[in-house]
Formats: structure tokens, C-alpha cells, sequence
């Protein structure tokens, strides 16, 4: 599996890393909160010290119940990061987590090499025609409602056979657009309650859709703090322990605040596998 990425081929033959950004005053992990470009270099700095593959910079926080803020809000938080991450690290390539198409065009036109939809194009028609026109990586993530309704639409039949049926169509209609390079996060927090999260991480080897890279975004959620008694802060351990169930499960990409543990997590997988194959042979 590959995509390209700043006209570089991406493959996905070992785990990568993403290192999370959010220009957000609200996100639900304070460590996660940086709105001034300054810090954020140093920050994007220590990342890819640690080894991280490329960054996910957001000005929108999708926390369940964040509150909405406009466009013209959003990009006023984005664009000037991206402009002084463009500056300091002109070949990292940095993903735009955003459902708005006017977001995502102007980022585009300022050097972002990819999109993050928490909706998958659902809460604005405008986004696939965008990423057709740019020909840029698309990761599409599963979601219902918006953020501040999603944890009142957790009733499902089938969980994963509906997941896989949101994507099956979504896939189609990317592909129908022309769009080539795609990943799909099955939206660990979103729509889902702790259990649910549990079931998806469990069952995570069946969304293999179309040989498409999977993104995971575990780092510090509720399901880890709620379910240890504890907070986001206090969270690292068990992320770090769900990180490797993920990559044992078939996950392409760890979406990660702290980049040097996931790293670990990622080599330490790559040797567990590779002692598997030689086993085998």
C-alpha cells in the first residue's frame, strides 16, 4: 500500500507515525493546544526528532460537544501555523484535519499535502471535488451527526458491518471523482461509546477495505481514562498499550500526540513481526 505524498511515495510496508497539532483552545488534551507558530516549530521539531512521518494540524476541535466556530475562524488558527511549518520544514509533509472544503482549499494553496475529514465529505459536499481538483491524500474517517450531536447516534445493529458499508460507499464515490490516494480512520471516539470503541479496536482487522491504509487515533482518548479511572494526562500508558493491539490488528498509521513512544511501539512491532516471518520460514 502506498500514497504519495508531497510527490514522494509513501508505503505503508511498516507502521507509520502522525504527530497531532491542534491550534484549539478546547481540545480535549491540554498538551495537544498550541496556538502560536513559534512554539509550534519547536514542537514540530521535537516530533521529527522522534521520528515522526508527517503532522496533523487542526484548528477545529471535534471533541464530542466542542463548540462550532466559523470558517473565517478556522482558517485564522491554521494558516499561519501551516505557512511557518511550510518555512522551517519544507519536506514534511503536513495533513489539514478539517471537514470544511474552504479550509481545505486554502490550505492546499499554502503547501498542506493531504486532508482529514472527520466526515468523509458527509458535512460538506464541496470537500471530494476539492481533493479531485488538488490530487492530494484523503484520509476519510467514520462519523455521525457533527460533533456536538455524534454521542447521541451510538445505536447500531451491526457496528462493523455498518462502518464497512459507510466506507464501501464513500470509497466508491472518491473513486468516481478520480481520487487515487486514500486512508480510512474508523473514528475511535466518534459516535461510539467506550464499549463500542473496545468492540471496533477488537474486530479492527475487519475494516481491510480495498487494501487501504487505516489510520488509528487512540492517543489519550476516554475510552483509555475512563476506563482506568484516570485523564487524558495520565493517559500514555494505556495508549501506548492499545497502540500495539491496533498494530497487531492491521493499522497503517498511529495518529499520536506523543510521537517518541509511538515510534518505540512501531519498531518494537516491526522486530515482533519480523521474528514471526523468520519463525515461519
Amino acid at each position: 500500500m502506498t500514497i504519495t505524498l508531497l510527490g514522494k511515495l509513501l508505503s505503508f510496508n511498516s507502521p507509520k507515525v502522525c504527530g497531532i497539532i491542534n491550534c484549539t483552545p478546547d481540545s480535549f488534551y491540554k498538551g495537544s493546544r498550541d496556538m502560536f507558530a513559534e512554539s509550534v516549530v519547536q514542537k514540530v521539531s521535537r516530533m521529527i526528532e522522534a521520528g515522526v512521518d508527517f503532522i496533523d494540524l487542526g484548528g477545529y476541535s471535534s471533541r464530542p460537544g466542542a463548540d462550532d466556530i466559523s470558517v473565517d475562524e478556522e482558517q485564522q488558527r491554521v494558516v499561519p501555523i501551516l505557512r511557518a511549518l511550510r518555512q522551517s520544514f519544507p519536506d514534511l509533509p503536513v495533513s489539514i484535519d478539517t471537514f470544511r472544503s474552504e479550509v481545505a482549499r486554502r490550505c492546499l494553496d499554502q503547501g498542506a499535502a493531504m486532508i482529514n475529514d472527520i466526515s468523509a465529505g458527509y458535512l460538506d459536499v464541496h470537500m471530494l471535488p476539492v481533493i479531485a481538483e488538488y490530487q492530494v491524500p484523503y484520509c476519510m474517517m467514520h462519523m455521525r451527526g457533527t460533533p456536538q450531536t455524534m454521542q447521541m447516534q451510538t445505536q447500531y445493529d451491526d457496528m462493523i458491518q455498518e462502518i464497512n458499508y459507510y466506507f464501501s460507499e464513500r470509497i466508491s464515490y472518491a473513486r468516481s471523482l478520480g481520487i487515487h490516494d486514500l486512508l480510512i480512520d474508523p473514528g475511535f471516539g466518534f459516535a461510539k461509546t467506550v464499549s463500542q470503541n473496545f468492540e471496533l479496536l477488537q474486530k479492527l482487522e475487519h475494516l481491510q477495505l480495498a487494501e487501504l491504509p487505516v489510520l488509528v487515533g487512540l492517543s489519550r482518548k476516554s475510552m483509555i481514562y475512563k476506563t482506568l479511572d484516570t485523564s487524558a494526562e495520565e493517559a500514555l500508558n494505556g495508549t501506548t498499550a492499545l497502540h500495539m493491539v491496533a498494530l497487531q490488528k492491521g493499522a497503517s498509521v498511529l495518529r499520536v500526540h506523543d510521537v517518541k513512544e509511538a515510534v518505540e511501539c512501531c519498531r518494537l512491532f516491526q522486530a515482533l513481526s519480523t521474528t514471526n516471518k523468520s519463525t515461519l520460514a
